[in-house]
């Protein structure tokens, strides 16, 4: 795997896709590009993209932050587990998770056996310079977002680790991570 800065030519990307036989399922820290990241590679692979907290909003008819408040972080995350269930019947494709989704042991479970987890990490002051351009966040409400983000990094490192694949977002063209993620998952498979 590179991480000098190239990028893949659309016929290694053609081939790689041609590889990939389940859904590629993106896990990480909010902040860390999961969405934007996803979506541009599920462009490149010619295959759909699903932000799983957009589809958790559209089954439950609320934000996030709604859920959250009304109902708890515990029902929140039995009803991603759903929906990231049913995202991944089936389906190749290229799925953001939430931030917390991989830390679950079910869904972990689930996504480790019916899809291609990517953990997508980046540094906290990449993380705290992300997050800071939207207050959307429930995590982030009531504190000091960097303290939050370094203690919820940590404790969530252990379960990010079961990811077969491991790569670092950087500052820099959404192409090049994209690429490491596809060269990785090439070796992978």
């Amino acid at each position: 795997m590179t991480n000098d800065g190239s990028t893949l030519s659309d016929i290694e990307i053609a081939r790689i896709a041609e590889r990939i036989d389940r859904p590629v399922v993106l896990v990480g820290m909010m902040g860390v590009g999961k969405s934007s990241v996803g979506r541009r590679m599920a462009t490149m692979l010619h295959v759909p993209f699903v932000d799983a907290d957009d589809a958790i909003e559209e089954a439950a008819k609320m934000p996030i932050s709604e859920i959250f408040e009304h109902y708890g972080e515990a029902s929140f995350r039995d009803g991603e587990r759903r929906v990231i269930a049913r995202l991944m019947e089936g389906a190749k494709g290229v799925i953001a998770t939430g931030g917390g989704a991989f830390c679950d042991p079910e869904t972990r479970a689930l996504i480790l056996d019916k899809g291609i987890a990517v953990w997508l990490d980046a540094d906290v002051d990449t993380l705290v310079d992300r997050v800071s351009r939207k207050d959307t966040r429930p995590l982030l409400r009531n504190g000091n977002p960097r303290e939050i983000l370094t203690r919820l990094r940590a404790e969530r490192e252990p379960a990010y680790s079961q990811a077969p694949i491991h790569i670092i977002s950087k500052t820099g063209p959404h192409q090049v991570t994209i690429s490491n993620i596809l060269q990785a998952i090439d070796s992978w498979l």
